[in-house]
């Protein structure tokens, strides 16, 4: 059975880690396990643990080869306080995933309490939110598909081994988000631009799907390229002058998916990522006129440095 997108992309933020020295994993992970609250949950920059920012906290954990012994049991706590109640995609796939990137690194199963047809019954909700077009809503009320909630669902659907229905529609809702004159892809149907990050995820899904063109290929790295700012990193869109961390991370991904990851100024990728790092106490910002930062954006952090720590810069 092949891995799922999420479990490569682990693998392979954990081998470009190894690379990198061994202060800063020191670092990153002390950072990491700070933010770990006492309910064994993470939480972001205002309030208590959530399953979103939980489910960054374990993702960088893992990628740093931390997740396991007590962090992985108060993890597990928290996770399993969180199986019941009705909640949205993301928060699903936080779920799902930080349960399964527990199990595989410690051997502790969240689901072991829940019943039978908790799977089944994550699945039915997801049905909820298809649309005629074909793509998935962010919530049962909303009536535009977007492709960035599409994507999530593919991969709670792949995280699952549930049957994704219908392929050919999700193509053809992405194909229908498409910019035919920028390039890259945009988040719905009223979007007036493409982005970086709905580009990355329709790139993703299509290639969980197989369903990969030259056409959206060559657009894709053409928008990418677009985005990379005199200060290094890559924005949202063009209409955004600031570089950020999750689209220099998605961008950055989505080129090298691509293998175009040389149309980026690498160098320059590799000195914005520097410039948002907390070298001190760990952790990263979100741009640089953030002051603040959190686990998520550490995990976009850390994950640019895995990514570029096989190029020489």
């Amino acid at each position: 059975m092949r891995s799922s997108y999420l479990q490569d992309l682990t693998i392979r933020l954990s081998a470009g880690i190894e690379k990198l020295p061994g202060e800063f994993r020191v670092r990153q992970t002390q950072y990491l396990l700070n933010q770990m609250q006492p309910d064994g949950g993470f939480a972001g920059r205002e309030g208590g643990s959530d399953l979103y920012y939980t489910g960054f906290g374990l993702r960088a954990l893992a990628v740093m080869g931390e997740l396991y012994g007590d962090p992985a049991q108060r993890a597990a706590g928290f996770l399993q306080s969180q199986l019941t109640g009705r909640t949205s995609v993301i928060d699903l796939l936080s779920l799902i995933y930080g349960a399964k990137l527990i199990e595989a690194s410690s051997g502790i199963d969240v689901f072991s309490g829940s019943t039978s047809h908790w799977a089944e019954q994550v699945g039915d909700f997801l049905k909820t939110l298809r649309r005629e077009d074909g793509g998935f809503a962010k919530s049962v009320e909303g009536f535009a598909s977007s492709t960035y909630h599409t994507f999530l669902v593919v991969l709670c659907l792949e995280l699952l081994e549930s049957p994704i229905e219908s392929p050919e529609k999700i193509v053809d809702f992405l194909m229908s988000r498409k910019d035919h004159q920028e390039g890259g892809f945009r988040e719905i149907k009223a979007s007036k631009r493409p982005g970086t990050n709905p580009t990355a995820a329709a790139i993703g899904t299509l290639r969980i799907l197989n369903a990969l063109d030259e056409d959206s290929i060559q657009g894709t790295v053409d928008l990418i390229a677009e985005m990379q700012t005199d200060e290094g990193g890559l924005r949202a869109n063009t209409r955004i002058p600031l570089a950020d961390l999750l689209s220099t991370f998605t961008g950055l991904l989505t080129m090298a998916d691509l293998r175009a990851e040389e149309e980026l100024d690498l160098k320059m990728i590799h000195h914005f990522v520097h410039s948002l790092e907390l070298t001190e106490a760990g952790g990263f910002q979100a741009v640089s006129l953030d002051p603040a930062h959190d686990v998520e954006y550490t995990f976009y952090g850390i994950g640019v440095r895995a990514l570029l720590a096989s190029y020489p810069v």
